[in-house]
């Protein structure tokens, strides 16, 4: 089911509206996003806490512009390609053609050690719910972002990868 804008907004923590200005304009559309169920309620507590008492604000506006677009489904339903919390991905930095494989977490399990990813960081918001072979650009203070899933190497609802599966 795609939650509605109003749905998000209207959620217990009563997330402020959020527009899309922070992503590529030029981009015809934006990747399909798959959040689960159980992930949702977190995720869209961290967007509002963010936003609000962060100093850094921009990645839980983005995580915020996720949230409002996804598809939030069962965890049983989540496709085994999709980028979920703690979920170990390898993906690329297109700007830079670095690959990087690291694991999603929430912000409290982000001890900084260099193979995990907060989803409250601008990387984490914009790989959750990504698919492989999905990118996504943005802008940043310092210049235009885009990032695109490989591969989901494992997806904690009990779904592994053959590490010799191609990606189609």
């Amino acid at each position: 089911m795609t939650v509605p804008k109003e749905v998000f907004v209207n959620a217990p923590h009563h997330l402020p509206p959020i527009t899309f200005a922070s992503y590529d304009s030029n981009q015809e559309s934006l990747p399909p996003v798959t959040i689960s169920a159980d992930d949702y309620d977190r995720l869209a507590f961290l967007a509002s806490f963010g936003l609000n008492f962060e100093q850094d604000r921009s990645a839980a506006a983005m995580l915020a512009d996720e949230l409002i677009r996804a598809t939030v489904v069962t965890p049983g339903d989540i496709p085994p390609s999709v980028a979920t919390m703690h979920a170990r991905v390898e993906f690329r930095d297109d700007v830079t053609g670095d690959v990087r494989s690291a694991t999603l977490v929430y912000p409290d399990e982000d001890d900084g050690e260099l193979d995990r990813v907060s989803v409250l960081s601008p990387e984490g918001a914009a790989l959750i719910g990504l698919g492989e072979g999905q990118s996504i650009t943005w802008r940043t203070p310092k210049g235009w972002r885009s990032l695109t899933l490989l591969r989901v190497l494992y997806q904690p609802h009990g779904h592994f990868v053959e590490p010799w599966r191609e990606v189609s």
